[in-house]
């Protein structure tokens, strides 16, 4: 029975071994899904929503192939759509009854896009010849966008792979329980045979055998019998076997996947969301205008250009990222530096980090974030103020105020950056000073001094523009001028729109331009004017009897606290410069 009871458990054991082996090989289930789908369409844009992206749960695996180029880049779906127009594209789709991709050709009225590559509204891209093969785990509300170069079809091969949940939880416990009754097994059998050796000796006394004489110089040879290493062998391959084959399954036998959760096994892996702001109830929150990562890559896009434009004195190449007053003020320096190459550039624009961002909450166009940039690899160097624009989806964001920021300046509390700010109106009366009456009230103190209605809305401590620009900076530069030479200056708001985004106490962050146009004229008959430094290498005017007119444009930075409280109006940074000198008329 002993024999009997050990042949069973080992076939029970080998039977669990081997069932649950099986599970992790020749049963196991796929460990993907393919789906795939050709087009056939002209359309030159592909878009995959996040709906088909997430009809399985897990990683999205994403082949494309087709054409000579590849492009793809995933954003916000409204953004997405907003890029492509009124274009016609691909949508693809995901039919669970037969596990393929669909398409669909959605009709618009044009025919070809832009080339989308180097776009600041893609939350990230990929690109390259031929084939293309990334892997996404996108959340809700992102779309994918698939073209070649925005005039050619696009490519028309598109496959989706998603992972499938093929544990084997009861693999673990089946082998686990076949090792565990294979050395029950080989107990019982070592019982029986332990057990059967002591059985089966002699019942009754042998007779003795007689004795055989001895030959004299014969040596008898005592024969050497190989059943004991017969037998020997036979028990150690019976003991080593099941060792060999107990190691070897307790070493497959250590991952979670082939144990139950209540045992430790693993879990199934799910979609992580991006982190999302709730909203009150019945409200929808607009998304903000950038994310960190892609306003990172915008940045170091501008700075490029801004480096590249600033070595090259190359006005052209600074309109691609800068515009209105910024774009003024390089393009003066830019004019007067190719003339002499002794005047300074302006301070650049860095590249390595990006400070506090404030983007304004929107779904709409044109679109607005303020942030703060600095080298850290020179702390000398003030942090620079950037007020960015996107005019439109297909538009780059450029850069509309580039201040210098104040020594020590306190910044205001504002929302998170992936929460926004919402844009305060230039003719608010929210504030205690309407934005678009800073630049003038402002201009006013530099014109007349403490003897400004103005002075008292302002905190004037640690203003460095009105100690450098200020009235008593404009009277010493009247003062300097011969007896036949008078000047005048007259403040005005400049042509760039003024921006103002909210801050978490009510109050908000301001920037707008002031424009000083200062006029020299002769006050004699027959006397002349002489221009001299920037105005005379930007006017090319070595002499006037008529006199000249210059412009410098101010870019002001000001936080505005609410209207009511006791805070006052401070500049937090600025940027002055030349922007126009000629002849009057």
């Amino acid at each position: 029975m002993r024999f009997v009871a050990a042949i069973v458990a080992f076939v029970i054991a080998f039977g669990m071994i081997a069932y649950g082996f099986a599970q992790r090989t020749v049963l196991a289930a796929p460990s993907t899904l393919t789906a795939s789908v050709s087009t056939d369409s002209p359309a030159t844009v592909t878009l995959i929503d996040s709906k088909t992206l997430q009809s399985l749960p897990g990683r999205q695996k994403i082949d494309i192939s087709g054409s000579s180029t590849v492009f793809a880049a995933y954003g916000r779906t409204e953004d997405v759509k907003a890029w492509v127009g009124k274009t016609t594209y691909n949508r693809i789709g995901y039919k669970a009854s037969t596990q393929k991709l669909t398409n669909t050709v959605v009709e618009g009225k044009a025919t070809k896009v832009p080339n989308p590559a180097g776009s600041d509204l893609w939350l990230g891209h990929f690109s390259h010849a031929k084939a293309l093969t990334f892997t996404v785990n996108v959340p809700s509300d992102i779309t994918v966008l698939i073209v070649s170069n925005g005039t050619d079809p696009a490519p028309n091969n598109i496959s989706l792979q998603w992972p499938l949940d093929n544990r084997t939880p009861w693999s673990g416990p089946l082998m686990a329980g076949g090792l565990l009754l294979l050395l029950i097994g080989i107990g019982l059998y070592i019982w029986a045979v332990v057990h059967h050796r002591r059985s089966r000796g002699p019942r009754r006394k042998t007779p003795k055998m007689p004795k055989v004489p001895r030959q004299r110089g014969y040596r008898q040879r005592r024969a050497v019998s190989s059943t004991a290493g017969r037998r020997s062998i036979r028990r150690k391959m019976v003991v080593a076997t099941p060792v060999l084959l107990v190691g070897t399954l307790l070493l497959s036998g250590c991952s979670s996947e082939l144990w139950p959760e209540f045992l430790g096994g693993a879990h199934q892996a799910t979609p992580s969301p991006s982190p999302t702001t709730a909203a009150p109830a019945g409200e929808k929150l607009d998304p903000p205008a950038v994310s960190i990562p892609q306003l990172k890559e915008i940045v170091a896009r501008i700075s490029t250009v801004a480096t590249e434009a600033d070595k090259t004195n190359d006005p052209t190449l600074a309109a691609t990222r800068f515009t209105g007053a910024a774009l003024a003020l390089r393009s003066a320096n830019y004019a007067i530096r190719k003339v002499d190459n002794t005047v300074p550039a302006l301070f650049p624009i860095p590249a390595t980090a990006v400070g506090l961002t404030l983007p304004q909450a929107t779904d709409a166009w044109p679109r607005t974030v303020f942030t703060v940039v600095q080298n850290p690899q020179d702390k000398t160097v003030p942090p620079v103020a950037l007020m960015l624009v996107q005019d439109t989806a297909r538009d780059d964001y450029k850069v509309n105020y580039a201040v210098q920021l104040e020594a020590k300046v306190d910044f205001p509390k504002v929302s998170a950056a992936n929460i926004g700010a919402s844009p305060v109106s230039p003719d608010s009366k929210l504030l205690k000073l309407a934005p678009q009456d800073l630049a003038l009230d402002y201009g006013d103190i530099l014109d007349k001094g403490t003897a400004s209605p103005f002075t008292k809305d302002f905190d004037l401590t640690a203003d460095k523009f009105i100690s450098s620009f200020g009235n008593d900076y404009r009277k010493a530069t009247a003062a300097a001028l011969p007896a036949t030479a008078a000047m005048t200056v007259a403040n005005g708001n400049g042509t760039n729109p003024v921006i103002a985004l909210s801050t978490n106490d009510s109050g908000a962050i301001v920037a707008t331009e002031l424009e000083e146009t200062v006029t020299v004229k002769p006050n004699e008959a027959g006397a002349a004017v002489n221009p001299e430094g920037q105005v005379k290498t930007l006017s090319g005017i070595t002499g006037s009897t008529k006199g000249t007119v210059s412009v410098y444009g101010d870019q002001l930075l000001f936080y505005v606290p609410k209207a009511g409280t006791k805070g006052k109006i401070t500049l937090l940074g600025f940027a002055s410069g030349l922007i126009s000198a000629k002849e009057l008329p």
